[in-house]
């Protein structure tokens, strides 16, 4: 089983994965509208750049634009979580130690216990938001079944790769465990809302070229808005 999750399987959620993405970036820039969302996007294309950068560049930080610093509670929460799922898988040196002996190169690694501490940060960060989602009207009333689901698709490779870790006994239970929910995560990523993962950077520079061209990014310089 461990050898068909970590070989075949691994290459069909790679696949997956990257192909999904792909069509799902082609797809989002195809369906902008010529008469709305481009505008003067090509011919303002140096204050059009601009705008997408500073947008991309300010929320990519904690408390770096003014919806971050109104709401740090959640702020440190996102982020929290974010970081350690971004960070861990990578530089994680089990995983590396698989990349060397399946394709024959490695990243940096983290220390095991740098490791630890950023997967307890995304279990304990999806708690909280699960937490919120409940607690908050505002949210709640936003949220279904398919949040919490998906929380857990994306939290559920840490709980395991965690328990597979520290699991004095039953650890080829837990690692298979564990490289499955690492595929389902990444087969859901294109397909679902964790998409944002790379659609998070179209749209944030699609908002950044409308505010820095058409909404006072020109103001002054003979644009009509």
């Amino acid at each position: 089983m461990y050898e068909f999750v970590s070989g075949p399987l691994a290459w069909l959620a790679f696949g997956i994965f990257f192909i999904g993405l792909i069509v799902r970036v082609v797809i989002y820039i195809r369906g902008l509208d010529w008469k709305l969302d481009r505008v003067t996007y090509t011919v303002n294309i140096s204050y059009g750049v601009k705008g997408a950068l500073r947008s991309i560049f300010y929320w990519l930080f904690p408390f770096g634009t003014r919806s971050w610093r109104n709401n740090p509670g959640f702020t440190i929460l996102v982020f929290a979580l974010h970081i350690g799922v971004l960070v861990t898988p990578v530089f994680l040196l089990g995983h590396n130690i698989l990349l060397k002996e399946r394709w024959g190169f490695s990243f940096w690694t983290l220390p095991e216990p740098v490791a630890d501490v950023l997967s307890i940060a995304v279990i304990v960060a999806a708690f909280l938001l699960i937490l919120r989602r409940i607690a908050l009207p505002e949210v709640r009333i936003i949220t279904t079944a398919y949040d919490y689901l998906l929380l857990l698709i994306a939290v559920a490779p840490f709980v395991t790769g965690f328990i597979a870790y520290h699991a004095t006994a039953s650890y080829y239970f837990w690692i298979v465990i564990h490289i499955l929910c690492g595929e389902i995560f990444l087969v859901a990523i294109p397909l679902t809302k964790l998409s944002h993962f790379v659609l998070f950077f179209l749209s944030r520079a699609q908002l950044g070229m409308d505010f820095g061209i058409k909404r006072g990014g020109m103001k002054g310089r003979g644009l009509a808005w």
